[in-house]
C-alpha cells in the first residue's frame, strides 16, 4: 500500500509520526513540523482527557484547530498507558468491561470502556482512531496472553459498534468519517496472534496495529512483528506501534509496515543525542540501509565546542542550514530552551529524510 486517504488528507507511505501526546510535539510548533516534512502526528487519548480535558479540545473545534496542525492526526486508545499505570503502580484493575484506574493525585477512580474510548476520540476529532485493547508483556503467562486476545477482540466489537453509532449521531458520511484501526495482541504465541488477527479481520477495520512489545532485550525487532504483518496481508495499512529506532523502522518496513511512531527522536533530541547519516547521498538501494547507515553524536561532548560545521553536512533542515554544532553545544551548556527546539528539528528531519528514501523503493 502506497498511501491512505483520510479526511484530513492523504498519508503517503511509509510515514513516521512523532508523538504529540498532549497535543504538542515537545519543543516545536506546527510550522516547525511542516518545515521538517512531518505529515502526520499521533496524540494520546488518555493524556488529552486529563490535560487539557476533552471539553477544551472539542470546544476549540478539535485537535487540528487546537494545536494548529492541518494534517492527519492519529489518536491511540490510551489503553497502553492505563495498562502501564495498573501494572507499575497497582492503581487499578483490568476486567471484562475495560480498565478501572486512578491517576496520580486523583482521589476518584476512572473507568475506561470501549465505548468511552471511542466517544473520547470523536471529541478529540482525530482522523484515525484506535480500538481499546489489552496489552501484555511478552513474558506474561499464556493464560494472561489468551485473556488479552479474548478481551481485545470483544472490546474491538464494542468499539466498532460505538464507532458506527457516533457516525450516525454526527451524520458523518463516507467523505467525513474518520478511520478505525484495531490492535493485534497475542504476545509471542503464534497461535494466539493468528486467532486475534483472524477475529479482527472478520469484524472488519480500516487498518491494524502491532500490539505488545516489538523489540527484544537486545533492541532488535522480534520475528513476531513480521508474522503479524503476514497475517494481516497487503490490503490493509499496518501500524508498527512504538517502533522508532531507525534500523528497526527499516526492518519493520521491509516486513510490510507502513506507519511508524515513537518518542525516541524527540526525546533523544532533548537529551543532546542527535542522528546523522554516514552518507545520505550514497543511500540508493535497500542494501545501503543495513545496520550502520547512521551514527549518533552527543552535543555535550567537548569536541563540539569549536566545531563550526553543521550537525550533518548536506542536511537541509532549518538547524543545519543556520546553526553550527558549536552553537548548539553552547545552548545546551547554558540550558537555553532553544537547544531543544533546534535539536528536535534536526532529528525529525532525519526521520522524514529516511522515509523519503524508502518511498522511492516501494
Amino acid at each position: 500500500m502506497k498511501a491512505l486517504k483520510t479526511r484530513a488528507g492523504e498519508m503517503k507511505f511509509p510515514i513516521f509520526l512523532p508523538d504529540g501526546t498532549r497535543g504538542i510535539v515537545r519543543s516545536v510548533d506546527s510550522d516547525d513540523l511542516t518545515d521538517c516534512g512531518v505529515e502526520s502526528i499521533v496524540v494520546n487519548t488518555l493524556h488529552l482527557s486529563t490535560k487539557p480535558g476533552l471539553s477544551t479540545v472539542q470546544g476549540a473545534g478539535g485537535i487540528h484547530k487546537f494545536m494548529n496542525f492541518k494534517r492527519p492526526v492519529i489518536s491511540d486508545s490510551g489503553g497502553f498507558q492505563v495498562y502501564s499505570l495498573i501494572t507499575e503502580s497497582g492503581a487499578g484493575t483490568i476486567h471484562k468491561d475495560g480498565f478501572t484506574y486512578r491517576l496520580e493525585n486523583e482521589r476518584e477512580k476512572s473507568i475506561l470502556t470501549p465505548e468511552k474510548c471511542i466517544k473520547y476520540q470523536f471529541k478529540i476529532g482525530s482522523d484515525i482512531m484506535y480500538c481499546l485493547d489489552y496489552c501484555t508483556h511478552p513474558v506474561a503467562a499464556r493464560e494472561t496472553q489468551k485473556e488479552s486476545v479474548e478481551l481485545t477482540v470483544k472490546w474491538a466489537k464494542r468499539c466498532k459498534k460505538e464507532f458506527e453509532e457516533q457516525l450516525k449521531i454526527r451524520k458523518l458520511g463516507e467523505e467525513g468519517r474518520p478511520l478505525l484501526f484495531a490492535v493485534v495482541q497475542g504476545g509471542n504465541e503464534p497461535t494466539l496472534r493468528k486467532a486475534c488477527a483472524e477475529a479482527l479481520l472478520e469484524i472488519g477495520f480500516d487498518g491494524f496495529g502491532f500490539g505488545g512489545w516489538p523489540i527484544d532485550d537486545d533492541g532488535k525487532l522480534l520475528d513476531m512483528v513480521g508474522y503479524v504483518a503476514d497475517l494481516i496481508g497487503e490490503n490493509f495499512p499496518k501500524h508498527a506501534l512504538g517502533i522508532g529506532k531507525p534500523e528497526n523502522l527499516v526492518k519493520a518496513w521491509e516486513a510490510g509496515y507502513e506507519i511508524f511512531d515513537c518518542v525516541i527522536p524527540t526525546r533523544d533530541a532533548r537529551h543532546k543525542r542527535l542522528y546523522v547519516f554516514k552518507n545520505f547521498a550514497g543511500i540508493n538501494t535497500r542494501d545501503d540501509l543495513k545496520e550502520g547507515f547512521y551514527r549518533n553524536i552527543y552535543m555535550q561532548d567537548d569536541i563540539h565546542i569549536k566545531d563550526f560545521g553543521a550537525i550533518e553536512e548536506g542536511c537541509d533542515c532549518f538547524t543545519c542550514r543556520n546553526y553550527s554544532r558549536s552553537y548548539l553545544h553552547h545552548l545546551f551548556k547554558i540550558g537555553d530552551t532553544l537547544a531543544g527546539r533546534l535539536a528536535t528539528i534536526h532529528n525529525l528531519r532525519f526521520y522524514t529524510r529516511l522515509t523519503d528514501k524508502l518511498r522511492a523503493w516501494r
